[in-house]
């Protein structure tokens, strides 16, 4: 397309996003925001704790105060643990440790050879539907997904003559939309069994014991039709627009060359079967560390689930498994000559996340503080009871609880906590109707995952911010906001749909698991 002449007629659709961009683009600078937004939880949280608010958690013996930041209590936890918010801000952790990997193996090159090599022959028009497969899937790398899965796909969409910020936009946007569902059984779906039981075991009539499985079959039909749905979105509405308005291909300062060529030279061939063969060793030295009787990876019980030691190790598995490879491809074509050669590369790699490392400074704060001042646990129980004053029941109920699951999903990023603080209200009220917690907790997934992508408390918004400006140093928190929308409601809808269908035809969520309770 060319750069000069009048712009393409936009659709009325695109007329409401560039609305909403700009309206969402005067907010402050990410920084100032979250400024903002934690001076205002220490103002409310302060008068809050002044009045004498408690919230009484289901499960809990004693009610819960609301604790003030501008107290004693408050000022103490704010500058005694601004250096600890900060180092042990968990998306912090996560895209460091992994962008170190991910940019040895972009900057040597193994990146866009893999690309190339993968999707030379590939047809353009399938490439959405793949991303959306590949995103809905993507939380097996539990949080990590978030980070490999845009900048990734952006190369691919690049390499096939597609826009590749629609693969960043893409790839983001079925990850997070669909995060709580995947054709694989993941180790979300052991904690939140874990979460269901931990409560339904208090009552008289628990119901159907919830295991990892218990709603894989709603899973894998929601992740299908999810992955179609998102590729569909990201070709048909999203790259279209992103032509239109003429939104920057190319990154200010790539980090590589950015001519990709389908045909892969001897000597990346070469390269790539030695970062194979790294790959393949490195692997079988975690499996055999991993199947040894008394390996360390292992829980207490000799198992993995719910939770182990392998499990907390997704990040520094996947470190390696960009890591190693990088380092052999890099050697093999001379991007490595030197061993100083490593740590620059990597060193460039972490240049690109300055801007991140300074937000999470703040990120750290504004987190830490609204956890600490339990002003979440009072939203989700206060959301919970005005449910239950209106008297909702049967199906109704639970549409109820996914639209608030929703919005609390916009101030509560962590599905486990929110299920945790839902749970303890939801399980057992609608055991008392007659419905399996699996059931509930299938709910819970719809409800948890669609509007995490338009909220700026989600961190890895700010990771995706990052990405965008690659291309567009202009862009701002409604610039990402805007191009996420498009996928929230559909993806909430269908995901609901589903649901329905499942309930009103009583199939079973998966092995074992009904929607409702046998007497």
């Amino acid at each position: 397309m060319s750069d000069t002449g009048a712009l393409p007629k936009q659709t009325r659709l695109d007329r409401l996003l560039n609305w909403i961009e700009r309206v969402g683009n005067r907010l402050p600078e990410p920084f100032i925001l979250f400024v903002l937004l934690t001076l205002l939880v220490g103002v409310v949280s302060t008068i809050m704790a002044a009045a004498g608010v408690e919230v009484l958690v289901p499960g809990e013996d004693e009610a819960t105060p609301i604790q003030g930041a501008f107290t004693g209590a408050g000022l103490q936890f704010l500058f005694t643990g601004m250096a600890t918010n900060f180092i042990e801000f968990p998306p912090l952790q996560t895209v460091v440790t992994i962008m170190l990997g991910v940019g040895l193996a972009e900057r040597t090159g193994l990146l866009s050879a893999l690309i190339r090599l993968a999707f030379r022959g590939a047809p353009r028009w399938l490439l959405p539907y793949a991303l959306g497969f590949v995103g809905v899937s993507g939380s097996i790398m539990s949080d990590s997904a978030f980070i490999i899965i845009p900048p990734l796909a952006a190369m691919v969409f690049k390499a096939a003559g597609r826009h590749p910020v629609a693969g960043l936009l893409g790839g983001f946007a079925a990850t997070g939309a669909g995060y709580s569902t995947s054709m694989f059984v993941t180790s979300l779906d052991a904690l939140f069994a874990g979460i269901s039981n931990s409560v339904a075991s208090t009552l008289p009539d628990p119901g159907t014991t919830v295991t990892p499985i218990s709603n894989y079959y709603f899973n894998v039909v929601a992740s299908i039709a999810l992955s179609l749905l998102a590729g569909l979105i990201i070709a048909k509405i999203v790259e279209p627009s992103l032509e239109r308005s003429r939104f920057p291909r190319e990154e200010v300062e790539p980090a590589t060359d950015t001519t990709l060529t389908a045909e892969l030279e001897p000597r990346e061939r070469r390269a790539l079967v030695r970062a194979g063969i790294a790959l393949l060793v490195t692997t079988a030295a975690v499996l055999v560390l991993v199947l040894l009787p008394g390996s360390p990876l292992r829980n207490e019980n000799g198992g993995f689930l719910p939770e182990s030691p392998l499990l907390d190790s997704v990040t520094t598995l996947v470190f390696v498994a960009f890591f190693v490879p990088g380092l052999a491809y890099g050697i093999s074509v001379g991007a490595i000559r030197r061993s100083a050669d490593v740590p620059l590369l990597m060193g460039k790699a972490l240049k690109d996340l300055s801007g991140f490392i300074v937000l999470a400074f703040v990120l750290g704060q504004f987190i830490a503080l609204f956890a600490w001042t339990n002003i979440g646990a009072w939203l989700a129980v206060s959301g919970a009871n005005f449910l239950q004053s209106i008297g909702l029941t049967g199906y109704a109920a639970f549409l109820g609880f996914m639209v608030l699951a929703s919005v609390l999903n916009l101030f509560i990023i962590s599905g486990s906590s929110l299920w945790t603080l839902m749970a303890a209200v939801f399980v057992p009220m609608f055991l008392l109707l007659g419905f399996e917690p699996g059931f509930s907790q299938a709910a819970f997934r719809v409800g948890d995952s669609a509007t995490q992508v338009i909220t700026p408390l989600n961190p890895y918004m700010i990771v995706l911010l990052t990405f965008v400006r690659r291309y567009d140093p202009s862009a701002g928190l409604g610039t990402v906001i805007a191009k996420m929308l498009p996928f929230v409601i559909p993806f909430w809808t269908a995901w609901a749909l589903i649901l329905s269908v499942f309930y009103f035809a009583d199939l079973p969520l998966g092995p074992g698991m009904g929607i409702h309770v046998e007497r």
